[in-house]
C-alpha cells in the first residue's frame, strides 16, 4: 500500500473540513429524496462515481466532528495511521474470534492492550480485550463482576440469588448503565445513585451510608462504578478513596475511564487517575481521546479466572488448538469477551501508537488539555462563569440571563462552533470539550470573541458585577489549571 497518496488525500480532506461548515442545515426529507432518486439499486454504477457521491454527502450532510471548532461530544479528529489501519483491516478482513485463525492480529491486539494495562498499573496477567465501545466494555464489567460475586449466577441466573444485587454510581455516570441493568436482568432499580460534592465527584460518606443501609435491608451490594472523566462535566471521582472503601466492603471496583483514561499516558496528567491501579476492571475508549476512528473500546480486568468463567464457551466448529499449545498464551477471544465474530478493532490503536510514539501521543493529549485551559481563561476574562472543575479539557460555563439553547442555535446557525448543552444540578449550561488535536489558540479566541458579540446582540449584561472579569477571577482560573 502506497502511503504518500493516502497522506495527500487525507491532508486534502482535513483542510477542506477545516475551511468548511461545521454542521449541515438539511432535512431528512431532502436526504431521502436524494437517495431515492439515485440509489434504487437496480443498476450497477461505476465505483468512482459512488465514492465521489458518498464523500460529497458526508461533506455536506453531517456534523464535522473532526473540525477544529467542534467542541462537542467525545468524537475526535483521527490520525492518519489509524485511518490507514481501518483500510487494511477491511482489505484482509481477519476474524479474531479464534486465535488460530488470526495469530498476527490477535497478538498485535494483545501487545497493545498489555502496554496500556501497564500504564493503568494493572498486573501483568490482567485480561483485556477490544470492544465495540464503552457500552460493551461496561456491560462486560457488570457481567464479570456478577460472576465473581455470585458463583451460581452463570448457571442459574439472578433467580438463584438470595436477594437483589445492587450497583453504586453517581448521577454523573454514563446513562448506559441503565441499559446494562435492564439487559442483564438486574433491573434499573438496582442502580443506587450516590450523592456528589460541589465538583460533581462521588461523595464517599454517602456511598458508605447507602451500602450499609442496603445491606441492613437485605440487598446484595456487589459493585461500585467510579468515573474518570464524566460526560457532562469531566469529573474524576476520588478513585483512591473508592478503592479503599471497596476493599473494606468486599465490593467490585470498576472505573469508567472511557474518555479520561487516555490521561494515563501523559506525565503531567496521569496523577489525576490515582487509584485506578486498584480497580478490578476498567473501561477505556480509544475512539475518544486516543483519536482513532470509531469504534474502538477496551475492557481491562485483573481477574483472569472471572473473565474466563463469565464468557466460557465450548463449540466443535471452531479451529482447535494443538495439544502442545499453552491455553494461557493463546486463548481464544470468543471465550473471554462478549463478542464472538469480531473485527480487528485494535489495529488502529496499534498503528497510531507505533507511528506517534508514546511521547507524541502524550503531546497531543496535553495540547488539548492546554487548549481547554485557554478556553477557561478566555471565558473568564470576558465575564463568563465556569461551573465545573476538571483537569480535562471540558468546560461548562454560563452567565447571568443566558439561555443556552438560544446561544447554541446562534453558534450553529452562523457556523461559529459546535457545542452542546449540559444539565448540572438541574441547571442548563454551555458545554465545550476540546476533542481535536488540531484546535489552536486562535480557534478558541475567535470563538470566544464571537460569543461575546452574540451576548451583546442578545442584550445580556457583559458582566453582572463589574462589566468585565476581575483580575482575581482570571488569576483564580489560571491557578485552578495549575493545580489540576
Amino acid at each position: 500500500m502506497l502511503v504518500d497518496p493516502i497522506r495527500n488525500e487525507f491532508a486534502e480532506v482535513e483542510s477542506g473540513i477545516a475551511a468548511g461548515p461545521i454542521l449541515p442545515h438539511v432535512s431528512a426529507e431532502e436526504i431521502r429524496a436524494y437517495l431515492g432518486s439515485r440509489y434504487e439499486f437496480t443498476r450497477a454504477m461505476p465505483l468512482e462515481d459512488v465514492v465521489a457521491d458518498v464523500e460529497g454527502m458526508l461533506r455536506r450532510w453531517q456534523v464535522q466532528v473532526t473540525h477544529p471548532r467542534y467542541f462537542g461530544l467525545f468524537n475526535p479528529s483521527v490520525t492518519l495511521a489509524s485511518a490507514v489501519a481501518d483500510t487494511l483491516v477491511a482489505m484482509y478482513n481477519p476474524q479474531l474470534a479464534n486465535w488460530r485463525t488470526s495469530p498476527a492480529a490477535n497478538e498485535m491486539e494483545r501487545h497493545t492492550l498489555a502496554w496500556l494495562a501497564g500504564k493503568f498499573g494493572l498486573p501483568q496477567d490482567a485480561m483485556a480485550t477490544f470492544t465495540s465501545g464503552g457500552m460493551e466494555a461496561n456491560l462486560s464489567a457488570v457481567v464479570v463482576a456478577l460472576t465473581h460475586a455470585f458463583p451460581g449466577y452463570g448457571e442459574h441466573g439472578l433467580r438463584s440469588l438470595a436477594s437483589e444485587p445492587a450497583i453504586y454510581l453517581t448521577g454523573e455516570s454514563h446513562h448506559g448503565f441503565n441499559k446494562i441493568a435492564h439487559m442483564t436482568g438486574l433491573g434499573r432499580r438496582s442502580l443506587r445513585s450516590i450523592a456528589t460534592d460541589s465538583r460533581f465527584k462521588m461523595n464517599i460518606d454517602d456511598l458508605r451510608k447507602r451500602v450499609a443501609e442496603d445491606r441492613s435491608n437485605g440487598l446484595l451490594p456487589f459493585m461500585v462504578v467510579g468515573n474518570a472523566g464524566t460526560t457532562a462535566a469531566g469529573a474524576i471521582d476520588p478513585l483512591s478513596e473508592i478503592a479503599s472503601f471497596c476493599r473494606e466492603a468486599g465490593l467490585w471496583f470498576h472505573v469508567d475511564a472511557a474518555w479520561g483514561g487516555a490521561a494515563a499516558i501523559s506525565p503531567s496528567l496521569r496523577h489525576h487517575l490515582g487509584g485506578i491501579e486498584a480497580a478490578d476492571s476498567i473501561t477505556c475508549d480509544a475512539h475518544k481521546w486516543f483519536s482513532v476512528p470509531m469504534g474502538c473500546g477496551m475492557f481491562f480486568c485483573r481477574h483472569r479466572d472471572s473473565v474466563a468463567q463469565a464468557f466460557r464457551a465450548e463449540v466443535s466448529y471452531m479451529p482447535r488448538k494443538p495439544a502442545s499449545e499453552d491455553a494461557a498464551i493463546t486463548f481464544d477471544p470468543f471465550t473471554t469477551s462478549v463478542q464472538w465474530s469480531r473485527r480487528f478493532i485494535g489495529l488502529k490503536l496499534f498503528m497510531a501508537l507505533a507511528e506517534q510514539g508514546e511521547a507524541g501521543y502524550a503531546g497531543k493529549i496535553e495540547h488539548q488539555t492546554r487548549m481547554g485551559q485557554v478556553l477557561r481563561e478566555s471565558l473568564v476574562a470576558s465575564g463568563w462563569s465556569i461551573v465545573n472543575s476538571t483537569p480535562l479539557p471540558l468546560v461548562c460555563f454560563t452567565r447571568d440571563g443566558l439561555a443556552p439553547s438560544r446561544l447554541l442555535a446562534a453558534l450553529h446557525e452562523r457556523q461559529i462552533a459546535w457545542m452542546s448543552e449540559a444539565q448540572l444540578d438541574g441547571v442548563p449550561v454551555m458545554r465545550a470539550c476540546i476533542t481535536s488535536f488540531r484546535t489552536t489558540e486562535g480557534d478558541i479566541e475567535w470563538v470566544v470573541r464571537e460569543m461575546n458579540s452574540l451576548v451583546s446582540e442578545f442584550g445580556l449584561p457583559h458582566d453582572s458585577k463589574t462589566g468585565e472579569a476581575t483580575a482575581e477571577q482570571v488569576h483564580a482560573t489560571v491557578e485552578l489549571g495549575a493545580e489540576l
